[in-house]
């Protein structure tokens, strides 16, 4: 874990990484205007269908093509040749699936705050294989080749934009929502195994982290050593307060999804700040201390934005900055315990 040397502070915001938007100069000025500490480089799949996640990540791999429409084509048979054969993932960030991103590394050119990146999960992009017809065992090496050659292009292209730019990697994972499911194709502890090697692979990061939209082990997140683990405050009870102790304890963060993605949200902040707040309470009770979940708390919407509006994307991140706002005015020393 990299927290020691992470750009991470109590109540900062960012996004998931998925806007609404179709204009590349629109959305990088709308998320710098929204989250100045920490941007999250906008993902525009109304822009264009090849970036969205799956796609993005899946044209990597030998044997897997992308067509205009993001619609995956995949020989099976030359997936498995690859991995069997040892064929090297090829990452490119281009223009057809990388708008958003290439747009907004443009406009942070020589940026020395720092910024955040997201890269489609190993877990995410096997099953997405599996579902191609790829058999599970080459679906997920293939991933995780895949995932790692993508990280190091993405990694690469932002040094040479803001090389002086400490960066903050998350894996969208929304997968992991069926790893307890009894025809889940590999065990947790490979599982673990994969994210691990993924978040390993990430050397020029910051700090690195894994986010899920849904509920999770999140026993078998926390053991892959992330530096953050993002979540929606919803499914936090899913947590066992233990773990997450001995998580925080080592200089992990938790990103909070405090602000709710799957409805419309109104004005009033209060109600979301109170959920936030019971959560954490709940989380006290079990043994974890209030001084670190308020201390080393990040805040975010619950999860992407591609599917609002724009004007309701503008809300969720105007609420989520309100959020952080009461996080660090709480975590400055004089709240000693959350039911105080």
């Amino acid at each position: 874990m990299s927290a020691t040397r992470a750009p991470l502070a109590s109540g900062l915001c960012t996004s998931i990484g998925s806007l609404p938007h179709d204009d590349p100069d629109e959305a990088a000025s709308f998320i710098l205007a929204h989250h100045p500490d920490l941007p999250a480089a906008p993902e525009l799949p109304r822009r264009s269908p090849r970036e969205g996640m799956v796609p993005r990540a899946a044209a990597a791999i030998p044997g897997v093509g992308v067509d205009d429409h993001g619609a995956l084509a995949v020989d099976a048979e030359a997936v498995e040749a690859a991995v069997v054969d040892g064929v090297p993932a090829v990452a490119a960030v281009e223009p057809g699936g990388d708008g958003g991103l290439l747009r907004f590394l443009e406009v942070v050119a020589g940026r020395t705050a720092p910024l955040k990146v997201q890269l489609t999960g190993p877990v995410t992009l096997a099953l997405a294989l599996v579902r191609a017809g790829v058999p599970a065992r080459s679906a997920f090496a293939a991933a995780s080749d895949g995932v790692m050659a993508r990280g190091r292009a993405v990694l690469d292209h932002v040094a040479r934009r803001a090389p002086e730019a400490p960066v903050v990697v998350f894996l969208d994972e929304p997968s992991l929502i069926a790893v307890a499911h009894p025809g889940f194709p590999i065990a947790p502890h490979a599982v673990i195994d994969l994210l691990t090697a993924a978040l390993a692979s990430l050397h020029g990061a910051a700090a690195t982290g894994v986010h899920c939209c849904g509920p999770t082990d999140w026993n078998v997140v926390l053991e892959a050593g992330p530096d953050v683990l993002s979540l929606p405050v919803p499914f936090a009870a899913g947590l066992d307060p233990g773990a997450l102790a001995t998580f925080l304890a080592g200089g992990g963060w938790v990103a909070w999804g405090a602000v709710p993605t799957d409805a419309p949200v109104g004005d009033d902040v209060s109600l979301l700040w109170r959920r936030l707040v019971g959560t954490w309470c709940d989380l006290e009770s079990g043994g974890c201390p209030a001084a670190l979940l308020w201390k080393q708390a990040l805040v975010t919407p619950a999860c992407g934005l591609a599917g609002h509006g724009v004007s309701q994307a503008s809300r969720a991140l105007r609420l989520t900055a309100e959020l952080g706002a009461r996080v660090r005015e709480e975590s400055s020393g004089r709240r000693l315990t959350i039911g105080a």
